[in-house]
């Protein structure tokens, strides 16, 4: 049995190696920027080759090769931050639909974390926003299948489905002692990218729940209609960025274009390889995509000097936070509300045939004033937690190997310091309330932080909180 481990562990490094050098040589004939080849780690490799020639000798039951192989790669992908992932076709399939805006499922944005899927945030009119679920919850059953042990993907695909078929999710939830059972039917998540109305006379309202393909195409046609439909002077507009968790940069780039001046450096991104540092501007080149027809153009001149304010909270993440911050760097727009999730990191998709491909974090976003984005976020100019319940939120700081910010020292996470303060029990029942109050519908009357902002643009307010130094811009 040894000399057949041996054997396999030495044909295994051979082929292994040979892949491996296959991309190699393959990198270097389409970027002749590559001086050297990495050397290959022989012993890791012979480990590796060991350890799969043990399993398919010794393991309980036959795994077919393509298993073991695809698991690996899911290893080496997951350990490395939580939004590098390895794609099979249907979930490269799912991610190229998902940035379409419609797809099959409960309307979820989820991490995988100790070994459990934990909700980032529920997207707004889904059914698993109506039904209750919220940030913070761990999801530990689908119907009877335990989630400890699954892959992200492989939760996420059971979570999706056909629409009108039903889910059973249990999920565990802080300050509850038992488990709580959600029924779910999955529906056809369309996500409406663009929502505008007039609050009141000279002041709109527009609110981005996602950056999809059609983003800046639908903000264009926004703006056009609120500027041509208002009566006298427009005293201020409101861009809303709560809860967005992101999407296409291209989207960011041109919601960023639509407000700053031609050519205004939007963001920027560090990374290794060449490929990976980059400039965006606010020009037609870094956000139309496969036509000449730009859609910002003919914009009417006062949606770049119409005083703005720009809403954030920690569900705002990625391209929003791209999006706050160019327009904070330029002062081009006040941003109000509670600091944003902190996801910078830029993921690459690399298709690798057979119509599968790697989520592969390759560069970290840059504000125009060289503000790292990545577990972070933009800290707003006027900070409004109340009533927001922000203090049980799940930040890109509290994920399991997050990637560092890469300037700044990071900031104590919202986790690190629940952990560090031990709090009187009034104050744990006035946060366990507040955590179980139905959230509020952005843009709706009853949504204080939008009166807030309307209050300031009338003078009612204070004005904006000085930033301390670790603030400052760099």
């Amino acid at each position: 049995m040894s000399n057949i481990v041996k054997k396999t562990g030495l044909i295994l490094i051979g082929t292994i190696a040979g892949i491996l050098l296959s991309l190699n040589f393959s990198a270097i004939a389409k970027k002749d920027h590559i001086e050297a080849v990495h050397p290959l780690p022989i012993e890791e490799l012979r480990t590796f080759a060991q350890v799969f020639g043990r399993i398919k000798s010794d393991y309980v039951e036959s795994v077919e090769d393509k298993k073991l192989i695809t698991e690996a790669i899911n290893g080496m992908l997951v350990g490395l931050d939580p939004h590098s992932s390895y794609l099979d076709k249907d979930e490269y399939k799912e991610l190229q639909i998902g940035t379409q805006g419609e797809f099959g499922g409960l309307g979820i944005q989820v991490t995988m974390e100790d070994g459990v899927v934990k909700v980032i945030s529920p997207i707004e009119d889904t059914p698993a926003f109506r039904a209750g679920i919220k940030t913070g919850d761990l999801i530990v059953k689908l119907d009877d299948t335990v989630v400890k042990g699954m892959s992200l993907n492989e939760a996420i695909k059971l979570m999706r489905g056909k629409p009108n078929t039903s889910i059973k999710i249990t999920i565990v939830r802080e300050g509850e002692k038992e488990p709580l059972v959600f029924n779910l039917v999955r529906d056809i998540i369309k996500i409406q990218s663009v929502k505008s109305k007039m609050i009141e006379p000279g002041y709109a309202y527009i609110r981005i729940t996602q950056f999809q393909e059609q983003t800046g195409e639908n903000l264009a046609q926004a703006i056009k209609t609120l500027f041509t439909g208002q009566e006298g002077e427009m005293k201020g507009l409101i861009l809303d960025l709560r809860n967005d968790p992101g999407g296409l940069l291209n989207g960011a780039v041109a919601v960023s274009a639509a407000f700053l001046p031609e050519n205004a450096l939007v963001v920027y991104t560090e990374g290794r390889s060449p490929d990976a540092k980059m400039k965006l501007h606010a020009h037609p080149e870094y956000y139309l995509r496969g036509t000449d027809d730009d859609y910002l153009r003919g914009l009417p001149a006062e949606a770049k000097t119409v005083p703005m304010i720009t809403l954030v909270n920690g569900g705002s993440a990625s391209a929003s936070e791209i999006v706050a911050g160019a327009l904070q760097d330029h002062k081009r727009s006040i941003v109000m509300g509670s600091q944003t999730f902190g996801k910078g990191s830029v993921q690459t998709i690399l298709p690798l045939g057979n119509n599968t491909a790697i989520k592969l974090t390759t560069a970290r976003y840059y504000t125009p004033n060289g503000q790292s984005i990545q577990a972070q976020g933009i800290t707003p100019d006027i900070l409004d937690e109340a009533d927001s319940g922000e203090e049980q939120r799940l930040r890109e700081a509290d994920l399991n190997r997050h990637l560092s910010n890469g300037k700044k020292k990071e900031k104590q996470s919202a986790a690190e310091t629940e952990k560090a303060e031990v709090k009187p029990d009034a104050e744990k029942k006035e946060k366990k309330d507040k955590k179980n109050k139905a959230p509020i519908e952005f843009g709706s009357e009853e949504d204080l932080l939008l009166k807030q902002a309307i209050n300031y643009f009338k003078g009612i307010t204070a004005s904006p909180q000085k930033k301390s130094d670790d603030q400052s811009e760099s």
